[in-house]
């Protein structure tokens, strides 16, 4: 049974009572094309999708921001860095902190349309604090609507790589989509749903209307590890495996071919260090292998203000999920990559 508890306004209605400025709309789409141009290949920068595992509370994240935009200024020509602000948390056991837009106060109870409006005030003083337009993970696909405008890189984790909705928007999304292989790690199913977000012509109910998408050549692969039958985790970041996804892009006639690494995840246990051995790793075989180089374009990061985690929300800065790497370990990770590529 469901109990309906408040009437949550179209997504029309809702950026038209929080719009994005008009000159931060020019900040976003200048940001839109140096994304773009990573995944098609138009330039040798990397994509660099950094931020905390989830965006908890909307100061730190901004404080967080802020530092990237001038850390920015000073690896531009070399990276394209992309804020993480991930408002919705999946849960593998369906309970627990489902993220600001469910609940903006993570001690208080639910609260969608709070959730909604803090979100968009939260992407619109990032941009303008820093100069950066912001990821976010599409858990939910009704939900895009509400902040499309706001966003440059999509995510869509591996336990939704496989479901047909996530697959459908993502083919009308003009924006990089990265899809996550799936929690199998099976690279046939990843390179199928990129196929089927690649697809134009798909017809669908989508925010009240019949919609026909174009295809999404920007759709493109994120290796975060697998899990086996039994729990543990599989790394995909070493060269062999990049290898394997590499062969299956070119047998598939797939467009613009671009590969992002997650560094955390299944790549690295979770050991939040290990993030910055995998990066060098990764980088170190772009260095040994043109084809590698070539088609590895980016690498996503779980980093925060403060490393590690904590269970409530007590130190500032702190993830309350997942744990992430420091700001410290962060900025010369950063600086590292940039001298790298």
């Amino acid at each position: 049974m469901f109990k309906k508890e408040e009437r949550i306004p179209e997504a029309e209605e809702i950026l038209a009572q929080e719009p994005l400025p008009a000159d931060l709309k020019k900040v976003k789409a200048e940001r839109d094309r140096l994304a773009a141009e990573v995944i098609r290949g138009k330039t040798d920068k990397m994509l660099l999708i950094v931020g905390p595992c989830s965006a908890h509370e909307s100061k730190p994240v901004l404080d967080y921001v802020e530092r990237l935009g001038k850390l920015n200024e000073r690896v531009k020509d070399k990276l394209v860095i992309v804020p993480r602000i991930y408002t919705n948390k999946p849960r593998t056991k369906g309970v627990g902190y489902k993220g600001m837009f469910t609940q903006p106060d993570p001690k208080s109870k639910e609260d969608i349309l709070k959730g909604i409006l803090t979100i968009r005030r939260l992407h619109i003083d990032a941009i303008g604090a820093s100069g950066l337009s912001a990821a976010d993970e599409m858990l939910y696909p009704e939900n895009y609507a509400y902040v499309e405008d706001l966003l440059t890189y999509i995510a869509i984790g591996a336990r939704s790589s496989e479901n047909q909705m996530h697959r459908l928007v993502s083919s009308g999304i003009e924006l990089p989509v990265g899809i996550k292989n799936p929690m199998s790690g099976s690279v046939p199913v990843l390179l199928n749903s990129i196929y089927a977000a690649q697809s134009g012509g798909q017809v669908f109910k989508y925010q009240n209307y019949q919609v026909r998408t174009s295809g999404n050549e920007l759709a493109h692969a994120v290796l975060r590890g697998a899990v086996d039958g039994y729990g543990n985790d599989i790394p995909n970041f070493h060269y062999e495996t990049v290898m394997s996804v590499i062969e299956g892009y070119a047998k598939t006639g797939l467009k613009n071919p671009a590969i992002i690494i997650d560094a955390n995840h299944s790549n690295s246990g979770k050991q939040y260090r290990q993030q910055i051995r995998i990066v060098e790793e990764v980088m170190n075989n772009r260095l040994y292998d043109k084809d590698f180089k070539k088609y590895v374009k980016g690498f996503m990061i779980e980093s925060f203000i403060e490393e590690g985690c904590q269970k409530e929300d007590i130190v500032y800065g702190k993830s309350i999920t997942d744990p992430c790497l420091g700001w410290t370990d962060t900025e010369r990770l950063i600086l590292d990559i940039a001298d790298k590529v």
